[in-house]
């Protein structure tokens, strides 16, 4: 039987999780909490970045005040805590407000896609990337398969900053070996993670096709000292 996704994460009783990297952020964010919903955990979902308006399906707080988020917990739903509005799209409270949530209310678990990706399959952070709250606990760095064997251009979010960390050029397809020093460069997938918290490196969208080289992924990326594990999965929704 397949462990579930907060078990194959080696999520333990309480956490602040952020996600970060591409291929998949959202689902994951919200497939997570609805999972640790279900074995009886409250759970905060937010992001310190934005997502789409339609994305949550969960009751929102409309506040990162932590009293008001405490007063929205409980009711057999993550909840989702939202700072405000742009044109599409809902923005998340500061890093800092993600601390105070994790620190002064009854969640077990606090969740934030700390990153954004424009849908694509790799990336390499910006210089304000990512945002990362100061106490988590864990940080998964998400990739998806998908960008094995393409041209960067074509699969990444800042296609030149993902060319420039190993030395290629956005027109190059990537290997596996590409793949792995893009997640692994300080200034790639392993920026900005605080120095106490674990790494974890979820590889996304599996396929029977692509489970070999996903595997060899896993290795490559599992054998880094500062990674924790590295977990295949075909998506991140609930099995």
């Amino acid at each position: 039987m397949t462990l579930a996704l907060p078990q194959r994460l080696g999520l333990g009783g309480r956490e602040l999780v952020s996600i970060v990297g591409a291929g998949g952020k959202s689902t994951l964010l919200f497939s997570l909490g609805r999972d640790l919903v279900a074995a009886g955990a409250r759970v905060i979902l937010t992001t310190t970045t934005r997502v789409g308006a339609n994305q949550p399906a969960e009751p929102i707080c409309w506040s990162a005040e932590p009293a008001a988020v405490e007063a929205a917990l409980g009711h057999g739903l993550p909840v989702f805590v939202a700072a405000g509005r742009q044109p599409g799209k809902i923005v998340g409270p500061s890093p800092e407000a993600v601390d105070l949530l994790f620190s002064r209310t009854s969640a077990g678990y606090v969740i934030v896609e700390a990153d954004g990706a424009a849908g694509m399959a790799i990336k390499a952070p910006a210089e304000h990337e990512p945002v990362i709250p100061s106490t988590s606990t864990t940080v998964v760095v998400v990739v998806s398969v998908t960008a094995i064997g393409q041209p960067i251009a074509a699969v990444a979010h800042r296609p030149e900053r993902v060319a420039a960390l190993i030395g290629a050029h956005p027109a190059d397809r990537l290997t596996v070996q590409g793949v792995a020093a893009v997640l692994l460069h300080p200034r790639g997938g392993l920026k900005g993670i605080p120095e106490p918290a674990r790494v974890v490196m979820l590889i996304t969208n599996v396929t029977p096709a692509t489970e070999e080289p996903a595997a060899v992924l896993a290795e490559v990326l599992a054998a880094h000292p500062r990674v924790e594990r590295a977990v295949t999965v075909a998506s991140t929704a609930p099995a």
